[in-house]
């Protein structure tokens, strides 16, 4: 299925745009084989890119693990899948859903309680945990080295969760970024002396970048799932079943191969 990157989510917009933007989401909705979409005749996802290899921008298009999944929903449906792109805040927030700006959250989203209460959930479809990133010559092995310094983190993210719970106390300073593709600058040009992202996401800037090294894993024991609007059972559940049925065919493993160049864990 063809997909294209279209405007900014109307998430950003201020709380009067909202509600015209929702009126408006209503009056061109439509359907696929039962299920409601917020579009006629497209299933649209919103997603905040650069988080690779989940989602990512080349040559104009949004593509990743996470939009080859969905790709599999838009394909069963029988129509394609459109992504617009928003400010992570926004999608793990549920705003992004609830002014009806699209049908499915998907960018690498950890399934938490607080989550649970702003938009429903698919089935977890991958599991990761945080990981610490450092430059390779710094020295640091540990996160109780990094004392006096500075660890940035994804705004909204379970990354600024744990380095609130975790690295302050320490007397490490830390400090947010609005998505990865201002954190990971930072760390290079030493505005700050490490990164706190979800492991697979460091680990594979680490594979692109010789000179930056993860040297820590966090054990926090996360899954991601698909966002819909709360109480869009149609949708979460035709999610379920293209999900279990991809796993079953060998489908959802060679996806996990393509994006992470291994097999998936058993």
């Amino acid at each position: 299925m063809a997909r294209r990157r279209i405007s900014r989510a109307v998430a950003v917009l201020p709380a009067l745009a909202l509600v015209a933007a929702v009126a408006g989401c209503g009056s061109d909705g439509g359907e696929a084989k039962g299920v409601p979409l917020v579009r006629e005749g497209q299933l649209t996802t919103c997603t905040n890119p650069p988080y690779e290899p989940f989602e990512s921008n080349k040559d104009g298009e949004i593509v990743g693990f996470d939009m080859d999944l969905v790709d599999l929903v838009a394909e069963d449906l029988g129509v394609p899948q459109e992504v617009t792109t928003a400010p992570f805040e926004s999608i793990q927030s549920g705003q992004a859903l609830n002014v009806g700006n699209c049908d499915i959250a998907a960018s690498a989203i950890t399934i938490t309680d607080v989550r649970e209460k702003n938009f429903d959930f698919s089935e977890p479809y991958f599991e990761a945990t945080q990981a610490l990133l450092v430059p390779k010559d710094s020295g640091v092995e540990e996160l109780e080295q990094l004392e006096g310094k500075t660890v940035g983190y994804q705004k909204g993210t379970t990354g600024e969760q744990y380095a609130r719970e975790h690295a302050e106390p320490m007397g490490i300073t830390v400090k947010q970024y609005a998505d990865l593709g201002l954190l990971l600058p930072a760390l290079e040009n030493g505005q700050i002396d490490a990164v706190i992202s979800d492991d697979f996401v460091l680990r594979d800037y680490e594979k692109k970048n010789s000179d930056f090294a993860v040297v820590q894993e966090f054990d926090t024991g996360e899954v991601y799932g698909f966002g819909v609007k709360t109480g869009n059972d149609k949708l979460r559940n035709k999610i379920n079943e293209v999900l279990a049925r991809a796993k079953e065919d060998g489908t959802y493993d060679r996806l996990y191969e393509k994006w992470f160049g291994t097999a998936p864990p058993e």
